[in-house]
């Protein structure tokens, strides 16, 4: 009784999404957060300034692979749309500091359960891939 009960608010939770979506400004938002975060680096962004406050060349040297023109152009988004803050030191020469707001903040949370998911599923994830491949 209890799995049947399970599925039919499994049902319900998936049905009430789909409905959400196809709503106009909630599917917006849906959309606007994916196409926010994504793509390739946004995330990793966001769980490197989760620890604090970094340099902007701190954050080079701890996501591997990012350039530093695609550096640049995330943290200007992630700015843009509230998540990243960037501070200007009026030193010689300045010195720029990103971290998170306090909106960003509540995006890790969901991140680690992504990259935790992601890493749990990867296995059978490659499975899938390559026994599709093989078709």
């Amino acid at each position: 009784m209890a799995g049947q009960e399970d599925a039919a608010a499994e049902s319900v939770a998936r049905t009430d999404y789909a409905e959400m979506c196809l709503q106009t400004e909630d599917g917006r938002a849906v959309r606007d957060l994916l196409d926010l975060v994504g793509d390739k680096w946004s995330l990793l962004i966001i769980g490197t300034l989760s620890s604090g406050r970094l340099r902007f060349s701190e954050l080079l040297r701890g996501i591997p692979g990012v350039s530093q023109r695609m550096l640049t152009l995330k943290l200007r988004s992630l700015e843009r749309d509230g998540l990243v803050s960037r501070t200007v030191h009026a030193e010689v020469p300045p010195r720029v500091e990103y971290d998170l707001t306090a909106m960003g903040r509540t995006l890790i949370e969901p991140a680690v359960a992504l990259a935790t998911w992601a890493m749990n599923h990867q296995p059978e994830t490659a499975a899938a891939r390559q026994a599709f491949d093989q078709q």
